[in-house]
Parts: structure tokens; C-alpha cells; sequence
């Protein structure tokens, strides 16, 4: 009897021993740092497109967040801004059920299904780019696009001296945020009295085809005045479309985004002017939004980033807010 005695006092002792070590903290997946209250939640950020600095300057402020609340996130995207290529990305993240993911859909329609279907087992944050249906979103979070479109074309009749020829270049029909710019700049030129609009022509993301676009358009309207280029990739474009026509300086660029080759051709005179949005903070609070979900606590719908308007004369003051190629 003494004997099973002492057994079972040893058994107590291992069991109190265990409890211990889990009230303390110093087991491997539960210890998630300073801020992460003990918890290690994954999550996966899906930029539009993974090689796009916008997107990796968003990563970068994912990063550093999620480094400050105890979380771990993981950078994804497609090598293009297509559905077809993002869909399949999304579902191969969504089998591996991470805690929270955060998404800037490259279509409003295409991307609701597979979304809806991730978000039963992730907490879903909608970063930069919306879908028509959002309801599955705890948060979202991007910039005025609509007025950022607004700013363009204010800026862009400053550049040309309110009269002339304008166009946009924009990426596709269906992308929230590009739709919204070009309905921006719509709104800020159509009508106005000595300038022409000639409508927006799409380039899928590509520089080479906006390059083309513009090289066409000047074909047709020797006398264009103005450009507003919806994105990083059709200021790029646009820029290189100009070069090739010999229209540097007489063809005036604005750009929307503040990618390193941007500021490059601002610096060098080829684009007078970028809207520059603020992606880092995008991420940041993306990681935040989905952080604060998990835990229980309040969310923010819809979350509003501004943006700032750069020129080559106030470039050195802006450097804050350009783009980077790398965290």
C-alpha cells in the first residue's frame, strides 16, 4: 500500500508540474509576444500583385504591425493583376485555414465566391480593392479613390492651363479602386469649357500596352495636352508611350501611385505630378482590423487612407511616402 502511495503522490506532482508550465506561458505555438496575449495567429496578406512596389510597401507595414502585436503574416499575390491567376492562390491559402487573410481582390464579381468560401474559416479583411458583395469582410480598408480621381484631374488642368486634350490611361474595367479614379477624373474635367475629353482606354496592367496606347492615341490627336495614369504600371508606360513620340514635356503626366520608376521619370521630367497613396499604413491597419476581430474586439467597416499630391518641386519633403521596392 505504502508503495502505490508514493506512486500516486508522484503522479499529483507531474500534473501540478504540467499546470504550471501552461499558466506560465512557456509553451512553443501559444507564446506569441509582446502584444499577441499569448496568442500566435497566422495570417496571410494576397496583394494584387506581388511584384508591384505598392503592394510590397503594404507588406512592409503589415510586417512591422504584426511584429508589434505578436502575429505572423505571410506575403502572397499573382505575377499579374488577373482573377484567373489570384483565384487559385486564394484557394490554396484558404485550404491552410489561417486565422485571418488579407485581400485586394483584382475583381469585384470573380473573386466573391472563392472569398466567401475562405471566409469560413478566416477572418476576412478587404485591403485596397473591394468586391460588389463585401459582406463577408469584417473591415476595409483603402484610399479615396474617387477623390484621389478628383485631385488627378484638378491637378493634371493646372499642368496644361485649364484648356486642351485629356485622356486616361486606366488597367481594366471591374478594379474598385481604378474604376473609382477614372470616375474621379470624369467628374473634375468632363464638361469643363475648352477641354476635350477623349474617354479612358484600358492597358491590363501592362506597360508595354499603355506604352501603345498612348503612341496611338497621339496618332489621332497630335494635339494632346494631358494624361492621367491610373496606376503605377500606366504612368510607367505612359511615360516610356511619350519617349517613344517625342512628346516628352509638351504631353503633361499625371500619375497615380509613387512606385520607384515614378519618381525616377518625375525627377527626369517625364511625369509632372503623382498621387501618392499611403499602402504602408493600408497594411498596417489591415493587420490591426483582422488582430482586433480575432480577439473579440471592436472593428472598424470601412477605413478611409488619404493620399498626397507630389510634384518635383516638393520631393525631397515627400520622401516619406514613396514607394519601396523591399521592406
Amino acid at each position: 500500500m505504502r508503495r502505490w502511495g508514493v506512486i500516486l503522490l508522484t503522479l499529483i506532482a507531474v500534473v501540478a508540474v504540467g499546470c504550471g508550465d501552461d499558466d506560465g506561458g512557456g509553451g512553443g505555438a501559444s507564446g506569441g509576444g509582446d502584444g499577441g496575449g499569448g496568442k500566435d495567429y497566422k495570417m496571410t496578406l494576397i496583394a494584387g500583385v506581388k511584384g508591384d512596389e505598392f503592394y510590397i510597401t503594404m507588406n512592409c507595414g503589415a510586417q512591422e504591425k504584426a511584429k508589434e502585436l505578436g502575429v505572423t503574416v505571410d506575403f502572397q499575390g499573382p505575377d499579374k493583376f488577373d482573377a484567373a491567376l489570384q483565384t487559385p492562390i486564394v484557394d490554396a491559402v484558404a485550404a491552410k485555414s489561417p486565422d485571418a487573410i488579407l485581400i485586394a481582390p483584382t475583381d469585384t464579381k470573380a473573386l466573391f465566391a472563392p472569398i466567401t468560401a475562405a471566409a469560413a474559416n478566416s477572418k476576412i479583411v478587404l485591403v485596397d480593392t473591394t468586391l460588389e458583395d463585401p459582406s463577408m469582410a469584417v473591415s476595409q480598408i483603402a484610399s479615396d479613390n474617387v477623390q484621389g480621381g478628383v485631385t488627378a484631374g484638378e491637378t493634371l488642368l493646372d499642368l496644361i492651363g485649364g484648356k486642351g486634350k485629356v485622356m486616361v490611361v486606366n488597367v481594366k474595367p471591374g478594379i474598385s479602386t481604378t474604376d473609382q479614379r477614372g470616375q474621379g477624373f470624369e467628374q473634375a474635367v468632363k464638361g469643363k469649357p475648352g477641354v476635350e475629353y477623349l474617354g479612358q482606354e484600358y492597358d491590363d496592367d501592362d506597360p508595354a500596352k499603355a506604352a501603345d496606347i498612348v503612341t496611338a492615341t497621339l496618332a489621332k490627336h497630335p494635339d494632346l495636352k494631358g494624361i492621367f495614369a491610373a496606376n503605377l504600371f500606366s504612368a510607367e508606360g505612359s511615360a516610356s508611350g511619350l519617349r517613344q513620340a517625342g512628346k516628352l514635356g509638351d504631353v503633361k503626366i499625371v500619375g497615380f501611385d509613387a512606385g520607384p520608376k515614378q519618381v525616377k521619370d518625375l525627377e527626369d521630367g517625364l511625369v509632372q505630378a503623382l498621387i501618392a497613396q499611403k499602402p504602408a499604413d493600408i497594411g498596417s491597419q489591415g493587420v490591426e482590423q483582422a488582430y482586433n476581430a480575432l480577439e473579440g474586439k471592436k472593428t472598424t467597416p470601412e477605413i478611409g487612407t488619404d493620399f498626397e499630391v507630389i510634384t518635383k518641386d516638393n520631393l525631397d519633403e515627400m520622401k516619406d511616402v514613396l514607394y519601396k521596392p523591399s521592406c
